[in-house]
C-alpha cells in the first residue's frame, strides 16, 4: 500500500447544494471549512429547484396549517415534532437567505411591497417564496457568492467522496473524516476532520427517468450505510407528475406552481381526470397525481398525458414563469398556444440517513442534511417545496451543533491515516466507458420493477438482477483503474438495493409506495422502515 497525502480541517462538508452551502456559511464561525463538490459548485439539485421554499409568510397564513397540511401528505409517518420545529423556524431562515443577497420575487400591488407567495400542490394556503421560476439558482447563485467571500471556507471542485474515515477509541465508532479522490489531479487524499457533513442530495440518478441533474447518484446515502448509519424509509421515492415528454437525460419539470395558477390535467383526447382521483383535483399532493397520471396512460395506451396552461392568464404565465415559457420554446413547445405533453419522473427521496433537528447521524462526528437525510419531516410523502425549508433550517442548525462537536473533541486521538488503495486512476464517469451500460441497466430495472406502482414479485426479480449487476461490476473494477465512474456504479447499486430492500419491508400502500398486491394501510406499518449494515 502506499503512501497517502493528509489534509486536516475543522470542518469538512461533502456537496454544494442549499444545505451544504447554507452549513458552511454559518458554521465558518466555529473554525475551518473544507468544502468539496464532485462537479462544479453550481451542479446540484438545489439549482435545478424551480418552486421554491414553503413558509408562512402570508396574512392569510399560519404555521398551524403548515403543519396540518405537512402531515396529511406524509400519511401518517410524519414526526409531528419535527414537523412543527421546521415549519416555525422556516419564516426565520427564509430571512436570513435574503440578508444573504438572495433576491425573492416580491409584488408591489400595495403601498408596501411583499413577498410574491406561490401555492402547489397539497398546500392550503399560498407560501412558496419563490425567485420567479428559477429559485434554486437564484439561491445557489447568493451562497455561492458569500462562500466566496468567507475567508474561512476552502472550496474545491471536481472532489469525490470515497468512503468515510472511522476512529475507534473503545466505544462505538466514530466519523473522522473521508478517503476522497482528486479527480483533476488523480490522486487519493485522506481528509481528517473534527466533524464531517454530507450534503451530497438525493439519488434520482437511479432511475431511467428523472428531473434530477447527473450528479444525483446517492453517494452520501450509500457512503454512511456502508459505513454502519442508519438509513431510514428509502422506499418513499417521489415521482413528479409532470417532467416535459421525452423525459431523457436532459429532463425539464414543469413547476407545480403551473398548477397553483390554474393549470389543469388532462388525458390525450382532451378529457381532464384528476377529479376523480382527489377533491383537490389538478392540485392533488404529487403521489397522488403521478398514481393518477400513471394509471391513465396505462388504461389508454398513451405515452404521456397534457398539461392545459390556457387557464393562466398570458401575463401571469410570462411574469411568474419566464424560464418555464423559455426552455419549452427551446424545445418546439409553445405553452401559449398548446398543451404540454407531460409525464412523472423521479425526482425526491424522502427516506435517507436517519437524522435528528440537528442533523446528529447514528455515527458520532457524521452529520447528515438535505435531501440525503431523513429527519422524519416528510413521512411518506413531501409536501411541495418542503425540501429547500427542511434543508436551510436542518443546516443553521447543524452549524450550531458543529461547534459544540468541535469543543467536545478537541482533546480527541487523531486516527492513523488509511493507505491508498492500490489501484491506478482514470478519468472516467458513469455515462461514459464500459460503465454506461451498468449505468443505464441499473435505470432500467429500477423504472421497470421498482417505480410509482409495485409488485412484490417484481421487487424481488429486481433485487437478483441488481445483484447479478452488482457482480459483474465487481469484475469490472478488477480490470479497470479506479474513476468516479466506478464510484458512482457502486453508490447507484448500493442505493438502488436500499429502496428495494426497504420496499420488500412495506407489504403496505402508503404515501409514495403503493403495492398492487397489498394496496390498502396496515396501521401496523404505521412506523419507519431502518435499515443498517452490522458487519462493519
Amino acid at each position: 500500500m502506499r503512501a497517502i497525502e493528509t489534509l486536516r480541517t475543522d470542518i469538512l462538508v461533502i456537496g454544494s447544494g442549499i444545505g451544504g452551502l447554507f452549513f458552511a456559511i454559518q458554521a465558518a464561525a466555529h473554525g475551518r471549512v473544507l468544502l468539496l463538490t464532485k462537479k462544479a459548485s453550481a451542479d446540484s439539485n438545489t439549482n435545478w429547484a424551480q418552486g421554491g421554499i414553503a413558509a408562512v409568510m402570508g396574512p392569510d397564513d399560519s404555521p398551524e396549517e403548515h403543519v396540518r397540511d405537512t402531515l396529511e401528505a406524509g400519511d401518517g409517518l410524519c414526526n409531528p415534532e419535527v414537523v412543527r420545529a421546521v415549519v416555525a423556524e422556516g419564516p426565520v431562515r427564509v430571512r436570513e437567505l435574503m440578508e444573504l443577497g438572495v433576491r425573492f420575487s416580491f409584488t408591489g400591488e400595495d403601498a408596501e411591497p411583499h413577498l410574491s407567495l406561490g401555492r402547489e400542490g397539497g398546500h392550503s394556503r399560498r407560501r412558496i417564496v419563490r425567485a420567479g421560476d428559477l429559485t434554486g439558482r437564484e439561491i445557489e447563485r447568493a451562497l455561492l457568492e458569500s462562500v466566496t467571500n468567507e475567508p474561512a471556507i476552502d472550496m474545491r471542485e471536481h472532489w469525490l467522496a470515497v468512503d468515510l474515515v472511522r476512529r475507534s477509541e473503545g466505544g462505538a465508532p466514530s466519523c473522522a473524516g473521508v478517503l476522497a479522490l482528486d479527480q483533476r489531479e488523480l490522486r487519493f487524499v485522506t481528509i481528517l476532520a473534527g466533524v464531517t457533513v454530507l450534503a451530497t442530495g438525493g439519488c434520482g440518478q437511479v432511475y431511467r427517468y428523472t428531473t434530477n441533474p447527473p450528479i444525483a447518484t446517492g453517494d452520501g446515502i450509500a457512503i454512511a450505510y456502508r459505513a454502519g448509519a442508519v438509513v431510514a424509509n428509502m422506499e418513499f421515492m417521489q415521482f413528479h407528475p409532470t417532467a416535459l415528454y421525452p423525459a431523457d437525460e436532459e429532463s425539464f419539470l414543469i413547476s407545480e406552481a403551473v398548477r397553483g395558477e390554474g393549470a389543469v390535467l388532462r388525458r390525450r383526447d382532451g378529457e381532464p381526470f384528476m377529479g376523480r382521483y382527489h377533491a383537490l383535483r389538478s392540485l392533488a399532493p404529487r403521489d397522488v397525481v403521478a398514481r393518477a397520471i400513471d394509471r391513465e396512460m396505462k388504461e389508454h395506451g398513451d405515452d404521456f398525458v397534457l398539461l392545459d396552461l390556457s387557464p393562466i392568464p398570458r401575463d401571469t404565465l410570462r411574469e411568474r414563469f419566464p424560464n418555464i415559457v423559455a426552455e419549452c420554446r427551446r424545445r418546439g413547445y409553445d405553452p401559449f398556444e398548446e398543451p404540454l405533453p407531460v409525464v412523472p419522473a423521479a425526482h425526491y427521496i424522502c427516506g435517507g440517513v436517519r437524522t435528528d433537528l440537528w442533523g446528529q447521524s447514528s455515527i458520532p462526528g457524521l452529520l447528515v442534511i438535505g435531501e440525503a437525510a431523513c429527519t422524519g419531516l416528510h413521512g411518506a410523502n413531501r409536501l411541495a417545496s418542503n425540501s429547500l425549508l427542511e434543508a436551510v433550517v436542518v443546516a443553521g442548525n447543524a452549524a450550531e451543533r458543529a461547534g459544540d462537536l468541535l469543543v467536545e473533541g478537541r482533546a480527541r486521538r487523531e486516527p492513523a491515516p488509511p493507505a491508498a488503495p492500490e489501484a491506478s486512476l482514470e478519468k472516467l464517469d458513469a455515462r461514459e466507458g464500459p460503465y454506461r451500460r451498468l449505468r443505464e441497466a441499473i435505470r432500467r430495472i429500477m423504472w421497470d420493477e421498482v417505480g410509482i406502482v409495485r409488485r412484490e414479485a417484481r421487487l424481488r426479480r429486481a433485487m437478483r438482477k441488481i445483484s447479478e449487476i452488482h457482480r459483474e461490476a465487481q469484475q469490472l473494477a478488477a480490470e479497470r483503474p479506479y474513476s468516479e465512474g466506478q464510484n458512482e456504479i457502486r453508490n447507484l447499486l448500493q442505493v438502488a438495493a436500499l429502496i428495494i430492500e426497504s420496499a420488500l419491508h412495506r407489504p403496505e400502500s402508503r404515501g409514495l409506495h403503493f403495492m398492487l398486491d397489498h394496496p390498502e394501510k396496515d396501521p401496523a406499518l404505521a412506523r419507519d422502515t431502518l435499515l443498517v449494515l452490522r458487519d462493519v
